[in-house]
């Protein structure tokens, strides 16, 4: 069900093509800031309600981010593991086509769930516009996601958070849901740092190893083998087992709603930064945060992919792009985990306070 209040969503449309079974919808949640900013994920379930509620957390994202962007979310109803790469190229051609009317005036669209940089091209050649989406391929000008920028910023936000507890990272043991383009740089980063990923999983399985995973034969096994379970060494257990594993800091790094309030005794990690969108209730969260579980928000640790987004819409680099990200995550961070130290309470509603200010202050028709 889509809730409705003061800050939108301002505007809904669902698209369908019958002839080639193309059903797809976007959520403009709230425009305040400028056009609505949120990717495209293609799932057999992703539902109204659903990217509605990413909308929302788009909105509150580009806020904190300081981006000129309001928050959008959309959704292609398919099962990209059952269809064809061509099958696949006339669902997104089809939904660019259909959303002319609205995009890139009120709407730019980017990579989510099972959409990259080929698919966002296609989008663009189809919209007409190559301003209609970002995370394109580098050769039409864009900064693909492929380039981790979601991941390298939900490791500075990591760092930040370990550093508020006075934390060293080379004691740490992580736990990361999913060895997606998201986990897979965490992965990278938390290794290279000299941190040590303890438990991995994916759509086949989790795989725990207290000893800590080689990043390299991770990647080497992922590759080869289409699953982390196969690395070789290790326990492995069930995909949603890495809720429960004996962890540090869990990293959630892939599917919506993880964590349920039947999970939360599971959990024996001191941190939960939130590289997926919406991993788990607000109740959850406050549940955590009253038994000193750290949780860093989504739409503060993620938000690299939307920096991205913007430092392309603006024709920047990557390198340009990478400094962004580290700067404005380690800044948001910072302040929303020391204010909420400050004020005693969890860090969403100190973050989401702040976004809504900003907002605010621009919207004509919202308020409090």
């Amino acid at each position: 069900m889509i809730k409705f209040d003061s800050f939108g969503p301002e505007k809904i449309f669902e698209v369908y093509n019958p002839k080639i079974g193309m059903h797809g919808f976007v959520v403009i949640d709230n425009t305040a800031l400028g056009p609505g900013k949120g990717g495209i994920r293609m799932t057999p379930t992703v539902s109204l309600t659903e990217v509605s509620q990413l909308a929302r957390a788009m909105t509150w994202k580009n806020a904190l981010a300081n981006l000129p962007f309001g928050g959008a979310k959309a959704g292609i109803i398919a099962d990209d593991r059952t269809i064809s790469q061509q099958k696949k190229d006339e669902l997104v051609t089809a939904f660019a086509a259909a959303l002319k009317p609205i995009c890139p005036s009120l709407y730019v669209a980017g990579p989510d769930m099972n959409m990259a940089e080929h698919e966002m091209e296609v989008f663009a050649r189809a919209n007409g516009s190559l301003q209609s989406c970002t995370g394109k391929p580098k050769t039409i000008g864009g900064i693909p996601h492929e380039l981790g920028s979601t991941g390298f910023g939900v490791f500075q936000a990591l760092k930040i958070a370990l550093k508020h507890k006075k934390k060293d990272i080379k004691n740490i043991r992580v736990a990361i849901e999913g060895f997606g383009n998201v986990g897979w740089f965490v992965a990278k980063y938390v290794t290279e740092a000299g941190g040590k990923v303890v438990a991995v999983s994916d759509s086949k399985g989790t795989i725990v190893n207290q000893k800590g995973f080689d990043f390299h034969k991770l990647v080497q096994t992922k590759e080869q083998k289409k699953t982390i379970t196969q690395y070789g060494e290790g326990i492995i257990s069930k995909t949603e087992d890495i809720i429960a594993v004996d962890c540090d800091v869990l990293v959630t790094a892939a599917i919506p709603y993880l964590i349920s309030e039947k999970d939360l005794p599971k959990i024996k990690a001191q941190f939960i930064i939130e590289g997926s969108n919406i991993p788990m209730s607000a109740a959850c969260e406050q549940n955590l945060h009253e038994r000193g579980v750290l949780v860093v928000p989504d739409f503060v640790a993620n938000a690299g992919g939307v920096i991205s987004s913007w430092a392309e819409y603006i024709g920047k680099d990557k390198d340009y792009m990478f400094k962004v990200v580290e700067e404005n995550i380690t800044k948001n961070t910072e302040e929303v985990l020391t204010s909420a130290e400050k004020e005693k309470k969890m860090p969403r509603l100190v973050a989401e306070a702040i976004a809504k200010e900003r907002v605010l202050k621009k919207c004509v028709t919202c308020k409090v």
